[in-house]
């Protein structure tokens, strides 16, 4: 009875989580999208992935960091958007030596084992357990089997043996997590950006913004022919540590954060962190990988200027962070900017 009701619940839940229809979508997608929503992926039911990766904040969290299916235990990382995550490359190196692509904020989910950064992404809360705290990948499949409108999708997408193997089977609900992720109803390209007209202002931020930002936040196209604000690279913008987050006993948070040196055994990548997607960004306070900075204003004034800010990590800081030498009133006229990448 239990399950009946929670399935019922999420089917509520899905059915507002967009504006999207469901008709709209492979059955991969829509299996995913179940899958999205299930609060089975979580030891005690209390979660899913949209728990901490929510519609109504740009697919991201609004807390610096997310609270546990314990409900006491928190993570040591911000929540960042699940949207627009599709088009990250498998982590390498560049010809410029430098790391680009990966999922989580460090790059660790490489994607050289599915051959999908974002998939592997989706295998790692389930069983981490500070998150969703499954014991294996056996009780995630076993819960699931028995879940009539998830298995039976899923068999029907995956073949009659679906669930024969369970290592394959947790791949392959990785990678319909994944296809829902990159969904029309999760990577939308609706904002105003892409389909309006910018105010004064707001073209203004436009300006400002391609003349200081578009080093790590490139509007190259990359999407299907829209900018994703992002060049998938790792950069220290000398973040601060999270205080609030280094002294709570129930965080995971590590302080300091070396982020992507530990992946890939190189101290010259310590501090670093994966340059983020700006698309929802409005909705995704608070910003950067430990949540430092509580509103969008903020983190756009410590990018201009951070030289009264004491980095996490003093190493391998980035020259193009913290010098852009902008005004109090262009720094209004770029987040104006920022405003018009959110979702409609």
């Amino acid at each position: 009875m239990k399950r009946l009701v929670a399935f019922a619940a999420i089917v509520s839940v899905i059915l507002s989580a967009g504006s999207v229809s469901a008709a709209t979508l492979t059955d991969p997608e829509e299996l995913g999208r179940l899958l999205y929503h299930s609060t089975l992926l979580s030891l005690k039911e209390t979660q899913s992935c949209s728990t901490c990766h929510h519609v109504n904040v740009g697919y991201a969290d609004d807390t610096a960091v997310s609270l546990g299916d314990d409900e006491i235990s928190k993570g040591g990382r911000n929540a960042p958007t699940s949207a627009y995550c599709g088009f990250s490359p498998l982590l390498h190196k560049n010809q410029a030596g430098e790391w680009v692509g990966g999922m989580f904020w460090d790059g660790r989910a490489t994607g050289h084992t599915l051959r999908d950064p974002l998939a592997e992404q989706a295998q790692g809360p389930p069983l981490n357990p500070v998150e969703m705290n499954m014991p294996n990948v056996e009780t995630i499949i076993d819960r699931i089997s028995q879940d009539t409108a998830i298995a039976d999708l899923f068999i029907t997408v995956y073949g009659a043996d679906a669930f024969a193997d369970v290592n394959v089977a947790y791949d392959n609900l990785a990678r319909a997590i994944a296809a829902y992720e990159r969904s029309s109803e999760v990577t939308r390209f609706t904002s105003k950006f892409d389909t309006g007209t910018l105010n004064a202002q707001e073209m203004r931020g436009k300006k400002l913004f391609a003349q200081n930002c578009t080093i790590c936040h490139a509007m190259g196209q990359r999407g299907g022919g829209h900018p994703l604000f992002t060049n998938y690279k790792y950069v220290n913008a000398g973040v601060p540590m999270n205080e609030a987050l280094a002294f709570d006993p129930d965080c995971a948070y590590t302080y300091p954060d070396l982020g992507l040196g530990p992946i890939v055994g190189d101290p010259a990548q310590n501090g670093k962190f994966k340059v983020p997607t700006l698309r929802n960004i409005a909705k995704t306070a608070p910003y950067s990988h430990n949540g430092y900075f509580a509103t969008l204003k903020d983190m756009v004034s410590f990018m201009n200027d951070n030289s009264t800010f004491q980095p996490e990590v003093g190493d391998n800081l980035s020259p193009e962070v913290g010098n852009l030498g902008l005004r109090e009133s262009q720094i209004d006229d770029i987040v104006a900017f920022l405003n018009t990448l959110s979702d409609m």
